[in-house]
């Protein structure tokens, strides 16, 4: 370190006061969220990033990986959008959700707040949160048709929401007119400005405490010490070229799978992601842009090597190829509602080539699916006839099993810190009842450690009737084992009309569902891929595995097939 006034006391203090900092604002934004993904799920995040690049400083611990990988995209494009209107101004918040510069979909509303210190730009704050619905031809706008981004959402650039410190009214009206729900995207807008003065009282505190020049120079050094760690970690790999690939089921227009190949270059301290061979961009809502594929290598890298500071010097030892057009560098218009679905296999690609590598630091692959489901009706109960009802929500399944242990059973989507939504909360806000919520039998890929298991969720209707739309992948192709490990089970959706069980034609994806009163849909979800070969497993541990009911026919979620 230069300055003898850092020294490591000083630099771990700041390192949690500047963490802190975002995680309050996760917590202001989580408490005061109407949408249930947002205070239940927690799919948001908060963090600073770099005055002049947008790079990322701190982020959350509970705030959303891939948001925090690409909100240092949006930023930039903010930044780029503002200096074509005078620059960023103190007072002035912006907003978008645009998903070709920013990344990920268009539920995902980014705001942007210029900190300024001393009548200077000193960094940018920033918070990103999945609004419940924001108009399009879905509800929920996972739209599994869609062919064009207007199919799935309003589309909004960078724009002033906050003008010197006042909220813009106009914005809002045309806000408000693009939502099904107005009253839910008032409150989540509300508690994602509430998060962000939080954040500038709590950054004003710190700088006034310790000096900007020493915080900053902290925030140099956390990032130095990301690129140190992360050069260690690559040079700790042999060297060379580890290819792997794997495949969507569809793209939700044509049954035709889609190839997300990698091909890592490991060399001496440096790493080279090439995912050149991946298909073309394609018809269908399961293209990302650049800025998400690489927000999704950030967050396997942080996976594989969870000790190194959650900072762009992550990513600072590595090279990426990303040619344009791909259906990981999507462009303007083709459609994007579903991008969870594709950054989860980008995740279990750097999974299994980096387990050619080294297979004791890999983890298998896990179940690879978020399973973006919505139920939308009007209520006919007396005092509410007429009124509007969306219930989005996601689901959990296995994680894949590792050098250490068996895979997590029923965790979320390794792109998140989010929490599956509870099914009391669900049943409380939908007229909607969980009939099953269970572990799902035999999902698990068997191996020396077993994959974690996948989950069993049954809803019925309440109401008279409802539309269903669902948005999963893995219906085709499973997750995953490594180092001899066999993969987990395949997703299974079904839905229930006149008495008569169905599955979509596109296995895993399906819109205009109709259900009326009493019928209901079924999510069996993968488990994770196995590690190491099956006859090393333990007698005492399938055992017990038999016992606790994960394999068997009668074991716990195991119902007959319908």
């Amino acid at each position: 370190m230069n300055d003898p006034a850092l020294d490591p006391v000083t630099l771990a203090v700041l390192r949690g006061r500047l963490e802190q900092v975002a995680d309050e604002m996760d917590a202001t934004l989580y408490r005061s969220a109407f949408n249930p993904i947002i205070a239940e799920a927690h799919d948001a995040c908060h963090g600073l990033y770099d005055a002049r690049t947008g790079d990322t400083l701190v982020q959350g611990k509970s705030g959303l990986p891939v948001f925090v990988g690409a909100m240092a995209f949006a930023v930039r494009a903010t930044v780029a959008a503002a200096e074509k209107r005078g620059g960023m101004r103190d007072g002035d918040i912006w907003i978008s959700n645009d998903a070709y510069d920013g990344g990920t979909h268009a539920n995902d509303f980014k705001l942007v707040r210029p900190f300024f210190r001393h009548g200077k730009l000193w960094c940018h704050m920033a918070s990103a949160a999945h609004w419940h619905d924001v108009g399009g031809a879905v509800p929920g706008n996972y739209n599994p048709a869609a062919t064009e981004c207007w199919q799935e959402a309003v589309q909004i650039p960078p724009v002033r929401i906050v003008r010197n410190g006042e909220l813009d009214l106009d914005v809002l009206a045309i806000l408000r007119a693009n939502t099904r729900l107005p009253e839910s995207l008032w409150g989540d807008l509300n508690g994602q400005l509430a998060a962000l003065e939080l954040g500038a009282k709590r950054l004003n505190g710190l700088l006034d405490e310790y000096g900007d020049a020493l915080v900053l120079q902290a925030m140099g050094e956390l990032r130095g010490r990301a690129l140190k760690l992360m050069r260690s970690h690559i040079a700790s790999l042999p060297d060379g070229r580890y290819s792997f690939e794997d495949q969507l089921d569809n793209d939700g227009i044509t049954p035709e799978p889609l190839t997300i190949a990698l091909d890592m270059t490991v060399a001496g301290d440096r790493l080279e992601l090439d995912f050149s061979r991946s298909s073309p961009q394609c018809a269908g809502p399961v293209n990302i842009s650049r800025a998400t594929a690489v927000a999704a290598c950030y967050v396997a890298l942080k996976h594989l090597f969870p000790d190194v500071p959650a900072n762009a010097g992550v990513l600072d030892a590595v090279d990426f190829r990303i040619p344009d057009r791909l259906v990981i560098s999507a462009e303007r218009p083709r459609p994007m509602g579903g991008y969870t679905e594709t950054i989860l296999r980008m995740i279990d690609v750097i999974f299994s080539a980096a387990a050619k590598a080294d297979p004791a630091r890999a983890v298998a692959q896990a179940y690879g699916t978020i399973n973006a489901l919505s139920i939308a009706g009007h209520r006919s109960d007396a005092g509410r006839e007429g009124q509007r009802w969306v219930m989005f929500s996601f689901f959990g399944g296995g994680h894949g099993a590792h050098s250490g242990g068996d895979g997590l059973s029923h965790g979320n989507a390794p792109i998140s810190t989010a929490t599956i939504p509870p099914l009391e909360i669900l049943e409380a806000a939908y007229p909607v009842r969980f009939t099953e919520w269970s572990l799902r039998a035999d999902s698990g890929g068997d191996g020396r450690y077993r994959g974690g298991l996948g989950a069993v969720y049954e809803i019925e209707l309440l109401e008279k009737d409802a539309e269903v739309f669902v948005f999963g992948e893995r219906g085709s192709s499973p997750p995953k084992g490594i180092a001899g490990g066999g993969p987990g089970a395949l997703n299974v959706f079904r839905y229930e009309n006149e008495g008569t069980w169905h599955v979509p034609p596109m296995v895993s994806k399906m819109r205009g569902i109709r259900l009326a009163r009493g019928e209901r849909v079924r999510l069996e979800t993968p488990g994770g891929g196995g590690w190491g070969p099956p006859a090393e497993r333990r007698p005492e541990q399938r055992e017990q595995d038999r016992a606790m009911g994960y394999v068997g026919p009668q074991a716990s979620g195991q119902k007959e097939s319908k």
